[in-house]
C-alpha cells in the first residue's frame, strides 16, 4: 500500500516525497543588499551576471581553441585544417548556447560589447546598463584568457589575427568581422529582444548563429565578432597586433548595421508581412494578428485592431 501523501503542488514537488511544507523558509539575502537602491542592486546583479557569464563562455571557448591549436602544433601541421576550424567553431557555438541559456534571466546573457551597444541603440537596455555590461565583459574575457593560459600547458594560442596563408588584408578582415557580427546581433534582436512564443529557445538560435559565423570567419580573422574576445588574450600575452583595432571597429560597425536594418523593418511593420507566425492554433481567431510586444514594451502592429 502506498502511504505517500499527494503533494499540494505536484508541479514543484519532488517525486517520491511527502507533502511539501508550507512553512519553507524564504531564500536568504545579503544584508548589505537591503541598503542598496533597487536600481543599484539591479546593476550589481547585471555586472556579476555578465562578468561570470562572459568568463564561463570564453573560458570553455578558449579551452577548446587551445586544444585544437595545440594539437595542430604538436602534429607540426601549421597549415589550416578543416577539422581544427570545425572544432574551434563548435567550441564557441556550444559554449555560447549553454551560457546564454544559463544567464539569460540574470543579465540577458550578452557577453559581447558589440551586442551591448546594439541593444542600447534599439532601446532594449539603457546606456548605464550597457556601460556596466561592457566593463564586466572585458574583465571576464581577461580572466578567462588568464585562467586558460595558467591552466593548460604551452603558450596561449587563442589570439585573433589576420591569416597569412591565405593572406587576409585589413579591409577584408574589417568587413568580415562587420558582416558576421551584424548577423549575430540581428539574430539576437529577432530571437531575444523581440518577444514571441519561441523566445525561450533564443539561446539555441544565437549559439547556432555564432557557430555558422565562426565557420565563415575563423580561418581569415580568427572569428572574433566580439571586442572582449580579442582584447582578453592580448592583455594576458602582453602583445597587441597592429591590426587589433579591426576587432573593435568591425563588430561595432556590425552593431550599427544590424540596428539600422532592424529599425527599417520595424518602421515597415514587418509583422504584417507574415501574419500568424506566432499564432498558437492554426484556426485561431487571432491568426494574422500575432500578439507580441516590441523591445520598448509598446504594441506592435499585430496587436492593433
Amino acid at each position: 500500500m502506498n502511504n505517500i501523501e499527494p503533494a499540494d503542488n505536484p508541479a514543484v514537488a519532488l517525486p517520491f516525497t511527502n507533502r511539501q511544507k508550507s512553512d519553507t523558509p524564504a531564500p536568504k539575502t545579503l544584508p548589505a543588499a537591503h541598503h542598496l537602491s533597487p536600481r543599484t542592486r539591479n546593476e550589481v546583479v547585471a555586472f556579476l551576471g555578465e562578468f561570470v557569464g562572459t568568463f564561463l563562455f570564453l573560458f570553455f571557448a578558449f579551452a577548446g581553441t587551445q586544444v585544437a591549436n595545440m594539437v595542430s602544433v604538436l602534429n607540426l601541421n601549421m597549415k589550416p585544417d578543416i577539422s581544427i576550424l570545425l572544432y574551434i567553431s563548435l567550441s564557441f557555438g556550444f559554449s555560447l548556447t549553454v551560457n546564454v541559456w544559463v544567464f539569460f534571466r540574470i543579465s540577458g546573457g550578452l557577453f559581447n560589447p558589440a551586442v551591448s551597444l546594439g541593444l542600447a541603440l534599439i532601446g532594449a537596455i539603457g546606456f548605464l546598463r550597457m556601460t556596466v555590461a561592457i566593463i564586466a565583459q572585458i574583465l571576464g574575457a581577461i580572466a578567462a584568457a588568464a585562467l586558460v593560459s595558467g591552466l593548460f600547458p604551452g603558450p596561449l594560442l587563442v589570439r585573433t589575427t589576420l591569416s597569412v596563408a591565405p593572406k587576409t588584408s585589413v579591409v577584408r578582415g574589417l568587413f568580415i568581422e562587420m558582416f558576421c557580427t551584424a548577423l549575430l546581433i540581428f539574430t539576437i534582436f529577432m530571437l531575444a529582444a523581440e518577444k514571441h512564443k519561441g523566445t525561450f529557445l533564443a539561446p539555441v538560435g544565437i549559439g547556432l548563429c555564432l557557430f555558422v559565423c565562426e565557420l565563415a570567419a575563423v580561418l581569415f580573422t580568427g572569428g572574433s565578432l566580439n571586442p572582449a574576445r580579442s582584447f582578453g588574450p592580448d592583455v594576458v600575452v602582453g602583445k597587441f597586433a597592429s591590426t587589433h583595432w579591426i576587432y573593435w571597429l568591425g563588430p561595432f560597425l556590425g552593431a550599427v548595421v544590424s540596428v539600422l536594418f532592424y529599425r527599417f523593418i520595424k518602421m515597415l511593420e514587418y509583422e504584417t508581412a507574415n501574419p500568424g507566425a506566432d499564432a498558437t492554433r492554426p484556426n485561431s481567431p487571432n491568426r494574422g494578428l500575432p500578439s507580441r510586444r516590441g523591445v520598448n514594451g509598446r504594441e506592435d502592429a499585430g496587436e492593433r485592431v
